[in-house]
């Protein structure tokens, strides 16, 4: 058995195995977030978070602190729990934040395609979320776009084989999501994101690193003209 399958066949196991509590507290309570069932500002109660989720105390107070670590919530002793608000300006600087970190993790990903470490089962999936959000749906489906969005960064970062920048990644990146939710499905186009994500794919699959960087770059700094956009309009 080789090394590749050996490890596919661990992940396999540790897929099949149930989450943690924390871990599932943590997800279904930052989904809450992220989707705006729970509102910027909404003071909430742990114990009712707990019967919300069927959850109990312990994992969910784990789970909360956690998401607080990653600036969603802040919890205020024997208060309570409240939402955290992001600012235009907040989430500027998350998208600044964004525009070091992702174009570096394509480039990385693009530089492992070149070296024949990313199999193309691998390319083909990463294709396939690229090509996935349905432009022709009108009005678009905000949530099935988000949902996929997420998840083809996600990708990226795994593809890059740098775990820990893929993780910083991944929480810049949920905070910025929760924003579209917020304002920018105003500017929401579909095509033009789904256009956008096929190029980062096309040139990390070409093991283009240049190119690649250059293609996340451009993706996020389309969402920064969206937000100046936004900002213009109310002001």
């Amino acid at each position: 058995m080789s090394l590749r399958d050996t490890r596919t066949g661990a992940v396999a196991q540790r897929a099949a195995k149930p989450k943690p509590l924390v871990q599932q507290a943590y997800e279904e309570i930052k989904e809450r977030i992220i989707s705006l069932y729970f509102l910027p500002g909404q003071y909430l109660n742990e114990a009712a978070i707990c019967d919300a989720l069927e959850i109990g105390r312990t994992p969910v107070h784990q789970a909360l602190q956690r998401l607080e670590l990653e600036g969603l919530v802040e919890i205020l002793p024997r208060k309570g729990v409240i939402i955290q608000p992001d600012t235009q300006a907040e989430i500027l600087k998350i998208l600044e934040s964004r525009l070091t970190v992702e174009p570096e993790l394509v480039r990385f990903a693009a530089r492992r395609a070149a070296a024949g470490e990313i199999t193309a089962a691998e390319i083909a999936e990463l294709h396939r979320l690229a090509a996935e959000p349905d432009a022709d749906e009108n009005p678009p489906d905000i949530n099935a776009f988000t949902t996929n969005d997420r998840a083809f960064h996600c990708y990226v970062g795994d593809l890059s084989d740098n775990s820990v920048m893929a993780e910083f990644a991944r929480v810049l990146h949920e905070r910025s999501t929760r924003y579209w939710y917020l304002n920018l499905w105003q500017t929401l186009d579909v095509g033009r994101s789904r256009d956008q994500h096929m190029a980062i794919a096309a040139a990390i699959a070409a093991g283009q690193c240049g190119p690649a960087g250059q293609a996340m770059s451009d993706h996020i700094g389309d969402l920064q003209a969206r937000l100046s956009r936004i900002q213009r309009v109310a002001y």
